[in-house]
């Protein structure tokens, strides 16, 4: 569907990409073989949005939701607007690199964004490259708001990140001229799905523990009645006949039979991730999550041929 390969314009917290290979075991041959259209209702940095597009010539159509507004805000931005936002993008690096070896300068710096950020006064394309100007310079792409839904991430410690990546900005402007991008809940993009359809849910994850938890994505929480409400809309989508695929963590390894027992009609797959946000770097490392879907899985077909 485009010229030029794709990547995530963010750095992102949880971001898919390090779990393509095992989604791609996941897809419903049947699914995939014919002319189809791909939803994503919590598309967050768009890996698995990005790597359809690059990949799948049968795809004739994407659908993308957040109910994060500034997020959706840029993927707009990038859509319709993708000069302007580069420019400013240029102007914040130049400004940003400019402060090398001036460590108390840069944190001057990149808090009074943040706090002209969260004003939410600038204009689209402005407020758009602010949003990309702190994801690549806080701390391990974290993206994460109070309340009051401030931004409230302290700065990063990368001495010259890329900020203004300008190929691949028009290269997934161009990737989102295909693409319908939508903002609210996901219960709408419904509306969009046709005959052939596969959904693809990232959803906040349930934390491991109490103290593991970066899901404060939007001011109100994602919890376990919105995790159950998710899963009567898989429910829902099955009976439609449509097609899902759905991650989350593992909280079975926490003695929690949580996500078995509510996905306990469908196909539930422990694959492996990295954890890597954790204040402390000893903390990182391999973990188990989830892929959960309603349909045989291609590995099961080449099997079952």
């Amino acid at each position: 569907m485009t010229n030029k390969i794709v990547k995530p314009f963010l750095k992102w917290a949880g971001g898919k990409t390090q779990l393509i290979t095992e989604i791609e075991k996941s897809l419903p041959y049947e699914i995939t073989n014919k002319k189809f259209t791909y939803i994503e209702p919590f598309v967050g940095s768009g890996a698995v949005l990005f790597w359809m597009l690059n990949n799948f010539q049968n795809l004739k159509k994407a659908v993308i939701n957040d109910i994060n507004e500034d997020l959706i805000n840029t993927y707009k931005t990038i859509a319709t607007r993708p000069k302007e936002l580069i420019s400013t993008l240029h102007i914040l690096q130049n400004e940003f690199h400019g402060l090398e070896g001036k460590d108390e300068k840069k944190k001057e710096y990149y808090y009074s964004k943040r706090e002209l950020y969260n004003t939410r006064k600038e204009e689209q394309s402005r407020q758009a490259a602010l949003f990309i100007f702190l994801n690549r310079t806080c701390f391990n792409g974290l993206y994460r708001v109070n309340r009051k839904n401030e931004y409230n991430v302290p700065i990063g410690s990368y001495k010259r990140p890329t900020i203004c990546d300008k190929g691949n900005i028009m290269a997934v402007s161009q990737a989102l001229q295909k693409v319908e991008i939508l903002c609210g809940d996901y219960v709408e993009t419904l509306n969009y799905a046709d005959n052939n359809t596969l959904f693809y849910f990232d959803p906040p994850y349930k934390p491991l523990s109490e103290t593991s938890s970066f899901n404060s994505y939007a001011k109100d929480k994602f919890n376990d009645a919105e995790q159950i409400r998710l899963r009567d809309f898989c429910h829902k989508l099955d009976a439609l006949n449509h097609t899902w695929i759905l991650s989350n963590s593992d909280v079975k390894g926490k003695n929690d039979n949580f996500f078995d027992d509510l996905y306990s009609d469908f196909n539930i797959q422990r694959v492996d991730a990295r954890r890597s946000i954790n204040a402390n770097p000893e903390k990182r490392g391999t973990l188990k999550e989830l892929l959960i879907t309603n349909q045989a899985t291609s590995q099961e077909y080449v099997r079952a041929i």
